[in-house]
């Protein structure tokens, strides 16, 4: 987790440096995930902050001040979202963290979890002052065994040390906090497939409106955030939103975890302001292309947002530039895909991963993605026509908006950015009977000749 120069581009005085890591501080301090040495670091006194020197209502409008993001993959305004939840209820209020990191190219959450989880316990305690909530739940991926026992493990420390329970340092707010293991299922990272999961029913997305904050949990209000969205809220307390706020852009505020993948040198998680560079992610950060190798194409927030050309390597990573650029900042998972990637290859990999996750609730995903992974097999194994590749747009188009969550539109994403960028290589593969780079090419052509 190394820095760089990386820099701002608000204008505003920066009073932490070029570059502060608000979530990732200490992540290399030996012991940093027990209790002690945590608060040897200044653990909890955020907690502190926050409980005596802000109401409730008052922390959520400091939330809102520091421009904080989700960081889940849509970029909703953190503070905006406590704000729909309605102000009189008869059901208590819940808070829900998704820990079901499972986007391809993503594992900033499972780090921090395992890593440093006291920083997400004290988020949300924190969280859950500022919401009125007495009762949150943590759902962490089934796959992330580790990263689960150690927040259980923080969650029994904090409530020994007396930051979770009955009247928290003696403020008269009370929290109680479930650590839920999921089953494994890439639905429920979708938050309504969540709650149900959480509600000990199978994952299906839930159909909306009412949204989460006025029908979620157990049917109560909830309010929905990401790990490191949780993570965030010690910084912001410590702080102050002006000083969060002073970094990232006008409108991408703060800092943000890339995870880095792919062909670079030194691929990991790397925290970064909102707006570096996309080349100083991948050459100051990732150490460059592996054996000196030129880029092919980027993903720049996992596998569900559109590819991007080598041409956008001078992007700010940013939610309104990636946007504006033709893709999205995502779940921040940087997947960098050097000249000798086949693009077909990558492509079938990627929808095979959404095939197997749908969870067949609505036609066009549970069909589509079938059909899909088909003809792309297909095209793979160089047995395609060139009408498969018009074949491919038009089953995208019939499901893109047409599902009834969010996966079915991620599927698409690959193939219809992939096709856009590369329609050579599909045809290629077709007209050749090969891949235009890569093992498959270099087998094609020895055949050939042995021919």
């Amino acid at each position: 987790m190394a820095n760089s120069d990386a820099t701002q581009s608000t204008g505003a005085t920066l009073p932490l440096g070029p570059n502060p890591r608000f979530v990732t501080d200490h992540f290399d301090t030996p012991d940093i995930d027990q209790i002690g040495v945590y608060r040897a670091y200044g653990g909890y006194e955020a907690l502190a902050k926050a409980l005596t020197s802000f109401q409730p209502d008052e922390l959520v409008e400091e939330v809102k001040k520091s421009g904080l993001r989700g960081r889940g993959g849509a970029g909703f305004g953190t503070g905006m979202k406590w704000g729909f939840l309605p102000k009189e209820s008869p059901k208590p209020r819940y808070l829900c963290v998704n820990g079901d990191e499972s986007e391809p190219g993503t594992f900033k959450d499972r780090m921090i979890m395992e890593v440093s989880p006291h920083l997400l316990v004290e988020g949300v305690i924190i969280a859950s002052y500022a919401t009125k909530v007495h009762h949150a739940f943590i759902y962490v991926r089934g796959e992330l065994l580790k990263a689960g026992l150690q927040v259980e493990r923080a969650v029994r420390e904090a409530a020994e040390a007396g930051f979770v329970g009955k009247n928290i340092l003696g403020s008269g707010f009370d929290l109680s906090i479930t650590v839920h293991h999921g089953a494994g299922a890439y639905i429920c990272g979708e938050e309504s497939a969540l709650l149900e999961s959480l509600e000990g029913k199978r994952g299906y997305p839930r159909l909306k409106p009412p949204f989460p904050a006025v029908v979620g949990l157990y049917g109560g209000p909830t309010v929905i955030n990401n790990v490191e969205t949780i993570a965030t809220l010690p910084a912001i307390a410590r702080y102050g939103a002006d000083v969060y706020a002073a970094y990232g852009t006008e409108k991408s505020k703060g800092t943000r975890v890339f995870c880095l993948s792919g062909h670079v040198n030194r691929p990991g998680n790397y925290e970064a302001p909102l707006g570096v560079p996309l080349r100083t992610l991948v050459e100051d950060y990732g150490g460059g292309v592996r054996g000196g190798r030129q880029i092919k194409g980027i993903i720049p927030g996992g596998s569900s947002t559109p590819i991007l050309g080598a041409d956008k390597l001078d992007l700010p990573m940013d939610y309104e530039s990636v946007a504006a650029a033709g893709s999205m900042l995502g779940s921040g998972g940087v997947i960098v895909l050097d000249d000798q990637t086949c693009i077909v290859a990558a492509t079938l990999r990627m929808s095979e991963f959404y095939r197997d996750e749908s969870c067949g609730k609505c036609t066009p995903c549970r069909e589509g993605t079938f059909w899909l992974v088909q003809l792309l097999e297909r095209l793979e194994a160089g047995e395609g026509k060139e009408s498969d590749i018009e074949l491919l747009l038009d089953i995208c188009d019939n499901m893109f908006g047409k599902v009834f969550c969010p996966l079915g539109d991620a599927a698409t994403m690959p193939i219809v950015s992939s096709i856009k960028l590369f329609r050579d290589e599909y045809i290629y593969h077709v007209r050749e009977h090969a891949c235009l780079v890569g093992p498959g090419a270099r087998r094609a052509l020895a055949t050939a000749h042995a021919g």
